[in-house]
C-alpha cells in the first residue's frame, strides 16, 4: 500500500525527533524515524522511560514487535496517557470532553510499578476469556487487548472506557482468510443481538467485518458488552473510545463492502449497525487533547511540550469532514 500524505510527514516528523533526542543517532536500517533495537526506550517520553518497562514487567505484558518504530501506536498511546496515570484531575478533564459529560470522578484501575494506585491501565484483556481466545492469554498478545483502559464514576454509576488508539494506520484488503474458521468459531455467537453489539435485522454475517479496521472494532466491542454483562470493575456501562489523528485520513475508509451502505466513514458505518450506537464513541487525537496541551497545569507542563514539540500533527486541528467524531 502506497503511504498517505499522513504517513509521510509523520515519518519525516518522528525522524527528526529522534535524531534531536538520541545521542549519536543512526536510524534502523536506513530509516531516520526507527530506532536501533537497542535504543528503543528513546521512543518512550522522558518521564516514563523507567516507569513503562517496569509496569509491562509487572504485568507481563508484551511489547509490540515494533517498539522501535516511531510510528508505534502502542508508544504514541503510552506517550499521550501514562504520564497521566497519577493525575485523575486531568483524566477527568480528558474524560468530560471524549463524552461530552461533567468530569466525573476518575476511578484507579490498577497499581503501578511502584505500587500506587493508577489511574490508567494498558493492554486490558478483561478479567476472563470473554471472548473465547484460549486458555493462554497474555496482555498485548494472543488475546483482544485494550490498548487503554479507564475507569470513572458519573452521576452515581460507574463505568468504563476501553481506548483503541491509532497513529498513521491504513486498511485495505480483507484480513488473511485462513483464519476465519477459528474467528468464525469464537466469535459467532457473540457478535450479533442479543448476546453481542450487532444489530441482527441488518442482513450482516460475521465475514462482513473481516477487513480491518472493523475487525479489530468489533473485537473491542464485543469485548466491552461482555465486561459490562460480567459487571467487572463493578461498571453499569462498558464503552469504547477510539483515538486517532483526524489528519489521517485514509484510516476512515469503509474497507468492508457490507457496511457502505451504513456510512460515509468507517467509524461512522460501524456507529450506525450497533445495537447501541453510544457505546461507540470516536474522536479525533488533535480535538482530544488540544484543550489540555494549551493550558497544562504545572505538574503536566513537560508532558505538554514533549507531546506538542513531538507529535506535530497536533497542531492542527480537524475539520469536521477530517475528524473521526460520532
Amino acid at each position: 500500500m502506497t503511504a498517505s500524505r499522513f504517513d509521510v510527514a509523520e515519518r519525516l516528523a518522528q525522524g527528526a525527533h529522534l535524531a534531536a533526542v538520541v545521542p549519536d543517532h543512526v536510524g534502523y536500517a536506513g530509516a531516520a524515524y526507527r530506532l536501533q533495537p537497542d535504543q528503543w526506550t528513546f521512543n518512550l517520553a522522558p518521564a516514563i522511560r523507567a516507569s513503562a518497562p517496569a509496569y509491562f514487567k509487572r504485568y507481563g505484558i508484551t511489547w509490540h514487535q515494533h517498539r522501535n518504530h516511531g510510528l508505534s501506536s502502542q508508544v504514541s498511546c503510552l506517550n499521550f496517557l501514562m504520564p497521566l496515570a497519577e493525575h485523575p484531575e486531568v483524566l477527568s478533564r480528558l474524560v468530560a470532553a471524549a463524552l461530552g459529560i461533567d468530569a466525573p470522578e476518575m476511578l484507579p484501575v490498577e497499581d503501578g510499578p511502584e505500587g500506587r494506585p493508577w489511574f490508567v491501565g494498558f493492554e486490558w484483556v478483561g478479567a476472563c476469556d470473554y471472548l473465547n481466545e484460549g486458555a493462554v492469554r497474555t496482555r498485548g498478545a494472543n488475546a483482544t487487548s485494550a490498548d487503554a483502559i479507564l475507569r470513572f464514576r458519573h452521576r452515581g454509576r460507574s463505568e468504563t472506557l476501553l481506548v483503541e488508539w491509532k497513529y498513521t494506520e491504513a486498511y485495505g484488503a480483507p484480513i488473511p482468510p485462513a483464519g476465519n474458521p477459528t474467528r468464525t468459531k469464537r466469535y459467532q455467537n457473540l457478535a450479533f443481538a442479543p448476546a453481542g453489539p450487532v444489530r441482527s435485522d441488518l442482513g450482516l454475517a460475521l465475514p462482513d467485518f473481516f477487513y480491518e479496521p472493523f475487525y479489530q472494532l468489533l473485537r473491542q466491542q464485543m469485548l466491552a458488552v461482555r465486561m459490562q454483562a460480567a459487571g467487572e470493575g463493578d461498571a453499569a456501562r462498558v464503552r469504547v473510545l477510539h483515538i486517532a489523528p483526524g489528519g489521517n485520513g485514509v484510516l476512515q475508509a469503509v474497507t468492508a463492502p457490507a457496511l457502505r451502505p451504513h456510512g460515509t466513514s468507517a467509524f461512522a458505518a460501524f456507529r450506525s449497525v450497533l445495537t447501541e450506537p453510544e457505546a461507540f464513541v470516536s474522536r479525533a487525537t488533535e480535538t482530544l487533547f488540544g484543550p489540555l496541551l494549551r493550558s497544562p497545569n504545572a505538574a503536566t507542563a513537560e508532558w505538554a511540550a514533549y507531546l506538542r514539540d513531538r507529535y506535530r500533527f497536533l497542531d492542527h486541528a480537524p475539520n469536521a469532514a477530517q475528524g473521526p467524531v460520532n
